[in-house]
C-alpha cells in the first residue's frame, strides 16, 4: 500500500501537481493514519481530486473529463437512461467519429457497468474518468435538459420542412415547452443578460451572456431547431411563417418571483433563424451610485453636476455599458416629493417609485422628441430621456436645459469629449452646447474578480507599463482570476463601472464654441483633473477589484 502511494506521489510530483515537500508531508500522514495518499493530499489542500485523477488517467491511457470545459452532447445523454447513470455514477459525454459512446465514469474499470451500457445503448463504449462529485453534479444539471427533449426529435440527420400547422403543434408540445422554459430559467439563475439561440450546421447552440461575456451552455439536436425557434417566436407574438426577414418582438414572464421583460430579435442565417433574447427586469429598483463602482473623486465630480437645478448631463458609451443604470442611480438620489420627475424610455427597464415613467412607442408616433415636447407642458423639474438619437431630440433636450430644467440622457460615443463633437455634428449649435451641457460621463463595464477565488501575484514590470501604469507608481501586488463553483470557473463574478467624468469648465466651453477636436477637449479635461477611462480602470486593478487583462479587454 505504501509503495503504491509513493508511486502515485512521484507521478503527481513529476506532473507538477505537488512539490517534494508536500509529498513528504502527505506521506507522513499516510503512514500514520493509513488513509489513501490521494485522500490525504486532498484533505491537506495540496491537490484537487480532479488534478489527481487527471494524472492517473494519463498514466492508464484513458481521457479525463472536466465538465467545466466539456459540455455533454444531448443526443448522447438521451441514449443512456438516467437510472443507469445514477446506479453506476457515470455520465455520457458524446459519440465520437468512430461511432463509440464516450462515457465519464467514477470507476472506469467497472466491467458490469460497461456491459450494461453496451447492451442497452447498442454502442461500443469508450470509458473516461472524472470525479464522483463532478459526475453527480453533471447528471443533475445536464439530464434536466435532456429530459425536456422528446426522443421523437432525436437521431435523424435531416428533416423535411414542416408545414405551418404542424410547426405550431410541435412547438406547443410539452417537451419543447419544458425545454424553452428550462433555458429561460437557467439564464435567469445564471445572471445572464442575453440568451442566444444559434443554428449551426449540425445542431443548435445555446449561449448566455453573463457579465458581458458569452458562454456556451448547451447544444440541442438539429431536429429540434424549428420547434424551439417557433416556440420563442410564438411567445413573442412574431409571425412564425416569416423566416426570411428579421423580426422584433417582446414577451413578459415571471421567473422565480421576478417580473421580467424579454426583448426578442430574429435574424435569418444560412443555417436557420438566429434568436437573441435580452432580459430586462421590471421590478422596482433602488440603486446607489456608490454600488456602481465610482471612485470617490469621480463620484464627487458627477454628483456636483446632477445636484444643480438645471443643465444637461449626458452618459455615453456603447450598448450594454450600463448607461441607463447610472442614470437610474442619479434619479434615485434626486427623487423626493418636492421634485417632479418625468422619464421617456425605450423600454422602461426598471420601475422607479414616485417617478412618472413613459414608454416610447415609435409605431404610435410617441418618439423621444414628441415625448420631450409634451413633458415641457407638464412643468417638470427633472427630465430623463432614454437616448439622444436624432437632431430633433438633441435640440429639444439642450433647449430644455437652457430653460431651467435638469435634463439627463445617454449618447453613443467612445469617450466623454466625443459627446461634444457628436452633438455639433447632429446639428446643435456649438454655443448652445457650451451653455447647456454641464457634465459628460463616459463609462464601460468590466468584470469583477470573484472574491472567493481571486489569486494574488507579482506582476511583471513590462506588462504593467504596456497596460498603462506610470513607471513611478507601479503596483507590487495585483490579483488575477482563479476559478470556483460560485463564479462558474471563470474567476469573475458581477461587473463594475469604469468611469470618465468631464465637467464643462469655461475653458472647455470656449473650445466647444471654437469647434475644437475631441482630442483637444480631452487634453484640457485631463489637465483639470479628469481621470480617463483607462486611468480609472487601472486604479480598480490596483485596488484588486478587477484584473489587468479585463481592463485591456474593455478599454482601448
Amino acid at each position: 500500500m505504501a509503495e503504491a502511494g509513493q508511486r502515485l506521489g512521484q507521478l503527481l510530483m513529476r506532473a507538477g501537481v505537488i512539490t517534494e515537500r508536500q509529498l513528504n508531508d502527505a506521506l507522513e500522514v499516510h503512514k500514520a493514519t493509513g488513509s489513501p495518499l490521494g485522500r490525504v493530499l486532498v484533505d491537506l489542500s495540496y491537490a484537487t481530486q480532479g488534478a489527481i485523477l487527471s494524472v492517473m488517467a494519463r498514466q492508464i491511457g484513458i481521457p479525463y473529463i472536466d465538465f467545466s470545459e466539456k459540455t455533454p452532447d444531448p443526443h448522447a445523454i438521451s441514449i443512456v437512461p438516467r437510472e443507469l447513470a445514477n446506479r453506476y455514477t457515470l455520465m455520457p459525454v458524446e459519440i465520437d467519429a468512430e461511432n463509440h459512446l464516450i462515457v465519464a465514469m467514477a470507476d472506469p474499470q467497472n466491467v458490469l457497468a460497461l456491459d450494461d451500457l453496451r447492451i442497452i445503448t447498442g454502442y461500443e463504449i469508450r470509458p473516461a474518468i472524472s470525479t464522483k462529485d463532478a459526475i453527480v453534479a453533471a447528471i443533475e444539471d445536464f439530464y434536466k435538459v435532456a429530459e425536456h427533449v422528446d426522443t421523437d426529435f432525436l437521431g435523424k440527420d435531416e428533416v423535411e420542412a414542416p408545414d405551418l400547422d404542424s410547426l405550431v403543434g410541435v412547438s406547443d408540445e410539452a417537451p419543447i415547452v419544458k425545454l424553452v422554459n428550462y433555458i429561460i430559467n437557467k439564464a435567469v439563475s445564471d445572471r445572464a443578460s442575453d440568451i442566444h439561440i444559434e443554428p449551426q450546421e449540425k445542431d443548435l447552440r445555446v449561449r448566455f451572456r453573463v457579465d458581458g461575456v458569452l458562454h456556451e451552455v448547451m447544444r440541442s439536436p438539429k431536429t429540434t431547431q424549428q420547434a424551439i425557434i417557433s416556440r420563442f417566436k410564438i411567445m413573442s407574438d412574431m409571425d412564425i411563417a416569416e423566416t426570411r426577414k428579421p423580426q422584433d418582438g417582446h414577451t413578459a414572464l415571471t421567473v422565480s418571483g421576478h417580473k421580467l421583460d424579454f426583448r426578442v430579435s430574429t435574424l435569418p442565417t444560412v443555417y436557420g433563424e438566429r434568436i437573441v433574447l435580452r432580459i430586462l427586469r421590471k421590478d422596482s429598483i433602488m440603486l446607489r451610485l456608490e454600488d456602481l463602482g465610482f471612485l470617490p473623486g469621480s463620484l464627487s465630480r458627477f454628483e456636483s453636476s446632477f445636484r444643480k437645478p438645471y443643465g444637461a448631463i449626458l452618459v455615453t458609451g456603447p450598448t450594454g455599458s450600463g448607461k441607463s443604470t447610472t442614470l437610474y442611480g442619479a434619479i434615485n438620489v434626486l427623487n423626493e416629493p418636492l421634485k417632479h420627475i418625468i422619464t421617456a424610455e425605450d423600454p422602461v427597464e426598471y420601475r422607479l417609485p414616485g417617478v412618472n415613467q413613459i414608454q416610447t412607442n415609435a409605431k404610435a408616433g410617441l418618439t423621444f422628441a414628441r415625448a420631450l415636447r409634451s413633458f415641457l407642458r407638464c412643468s417638470p423639474d427633472i427630465i430623463l430621456v432614454g437616448e439622444v438619437r436624432d437632431q430633433e431630440t438633441a435640440k429639444i433636450a439642450i433647449e430644455s436645459a437652457l430653460t431651467g430644467h435638469l435634463v439627463l440622457s445617454t449618447l453613443h460615443t467612445n469617450d466623454a469629449a466625443g459627446a461634444i463633437t457628436r452633438l455639433t455634428e447632429m446639428g446643435v449649435e456649438p454655443f448652445l452646447v457650451a451653455s447647456a451641457l454641464d457634465c459628460v460621463l463616459a463609462q464601460r463595464l468590466a468584470r469583477k474578480l470573484c472574491g472567493d477565488c481571486k489569486v494574488e501575484y507579482t506582476p511583471e514590470r513590462q506588462v504593467l507599463l504596456d497596460a498603462g501604469f506610470s513607471e513611478d507608481n507601479l503596483p507590487e501586488v495585483l490579483y488575477k482570476p482563479g476559478g470556483c463553483k460560485k463564479c462558474g470557473g471563470t474567476g469573475y463574478r458581477g461587473r463594475i463601472g469604469v468611469h470618465e467624468v468631464m465637467l464643462l469648465s469655461e475653458e472647455i466651453g470656449d473650445l466647444t464654441v471654437k469647434e475644437a477636436t475631441a482630442e483637444e477637449i480631452k487634453a484640457v479635461a485631463v489637465e483639470q483633473g479628469m481621470l480617463t477611462l483607462k486611468q480609472d480602470g487601472l486604479e480598480k486593478v490596483r485596488l484588486g477589484i478587477t484584473s489587468v487583462e479585463e481592463i485591456v479587454r474593455v478599454i482601448v
